[in-house]
């Protein structure tokens, strides 16, 4: 499986470039993950845009209006994605202040990580251990049941 994370803007804080490298060292066990730093929506834009005739690209957003999932339902979200779709999965993580209806209309789907308002260098992070949870629930890892 293909994923890639993108968020939108520059991380400057370096605890939060910390988390994001263990993050993405521990899932790179799983799958092929790559982080996308990108300049803004119209970047994030381009990646969906179609090869031949479907998207090179399906485009997942994070978003505080989209549909929450428990951990477990994220897990098969994923492994559902991978048993039917060969394009690489885009998890991004809007700039502060939302996404554009365009970007919305260009998503695949639209998820929650909660109800609560995350600051968007967080959601990061909260994602990409839902991501390295998911996969160790889809390993039968201990990691998810020793909570």
């Amino acid at each position: 499986m293909k994923l890639k994370i993108a968020w939108i803007g520059k991380t400057k804080d370096p605890a939060i470039q910390s988390l994001t490298a263990e993050y993405l060292k521990r899932i790179s066990r799983y799958a092929d993950i790559e982080a996308l730093p990108l300049a803004d929506q119209s970047a994030l834009l381009k990646l969906r845009e179609k090869s031949g005739v479907r998207p090179a690209h399906t485009l997942v957003l994070l978003d505080s209006s989209g549909k929450s999932l428990t951990s477990e339902e994220f897990a098969q979200f994923l492994q559902n994605h991978q048993n039917r779709n060969p394009h690489p999965l885009v998890l991004a993580i809007g700039p502060a202040d939302g996404f554009s209806d365009e970007t919305r209309e260009a998503a695949a789907a639209i998820l929650s990580l909660g109800k609560m308002t995350l600051a968007h260098e967080l959601a990061r992070i909260v994602l990409l251990e839902q991501i390295y949870r998911a996969f160790t629930i889809l390993q039968g890892h201990p990691y998810h049941t020793g909570h």
